[in-house]
């Protein structure tokens, strides 16, 4: 990838970054994202394992959700390639608050708003069933208001995790990019999965890039974006 090249206009040096490709990147989140261009990004839309030992019925886990010493490097990683007044959303688990919040204010990133995803189904019972997901939604800089704000109480659809164990449903990331993402811009998702977040993206006309580090998921998110 091609460093940002300098330019001058209007008596002033501003850097022209290059375009980030379409696609899905197989590997591990931080050696690849130094290697992007800073600013380049103009909105981050992700699902990073939420640091729970997360297994599901099938005995399916998640690589890296039984530590936390990405978070901080990640999110650092992160803020610098996104472009200023950018948005990055990110679900995380509620039960790691502090390792998230602390990495996201180290990196610079001021959370504006806390989505809730309302399911119709429990994905945990104990003194509670477990039935909604959330996200938070971070800034960097003073992003511009959208025309019309989506709620912060979503919906959801159950995606039944045939693809990854927590698939999450495109239908539900949509609106979000749509809203939040200036029209061709280049959604970016560290964490990708199965490739939701770049499913949604492509749907609705966005460039889009994501990195995976698990090489079977990548390879189903390849599929998906055919």
């Amino acid at each position: 990838m091609s460093p940002a090249r300098p330019r001058v206009q209007d008596g002033h040096l501003v850097f022209e970054v290059p375009a980030l490709p379409n696609g899905i990147l197989q590997g591990d989140c931080l050696d690849i994202m130094p290697t992007l261009p800073a600013a380049s990004v103009d909105l981050v839309l992700t699902d990073p394992p939420y640091i729970c030992g997360y297994r599901d019925r099938a005995g399916r886990t998640v690589a890296n959700d039984n530590r936390a010493d990405w978070v901080a490097p990640a999110f650092h990683e992160v803020a610098r390639l996104m472009k200023p007044g950018s948005l990055c959303i990110s679900f995380y688990g509620w039960t790691a608050t502090d390792t998230f919040f602390g990495a996201w204010r180290a990196a610079g990133l001021r959370p504006v708003a806390h989505l809730v995803f309302c399911k119709t189904h429990a994905s945990r019972s104990g003194l509670f069933r477990g039935m909604h997901e959330n996200a938070f939604v971070l800034a960097k800089g003073h992003p511009s208001m959208p025309a019309e704000a989506l709620s912060d109480v979503r919906g959801w659809t159950y995606t039944g995790n045939k693809l990854h164990p927590t698939q999450k449903p495109v239908e539900e990331l949509v609106p979000l990019i749509r809203t939040y993402c200036p029209a061709g811009g280049v959604v970016f998702d560290p964490f990708a999965g199965s490739g939701s977040t770049l499913v949604a993206a492509k749907s609705v006309g966005c460039r889009y890039l994501g990195i995976e580090l698990d090489a079977t998921h990548a390879a189903t998110a390849e599929k998906r974006l055919c």
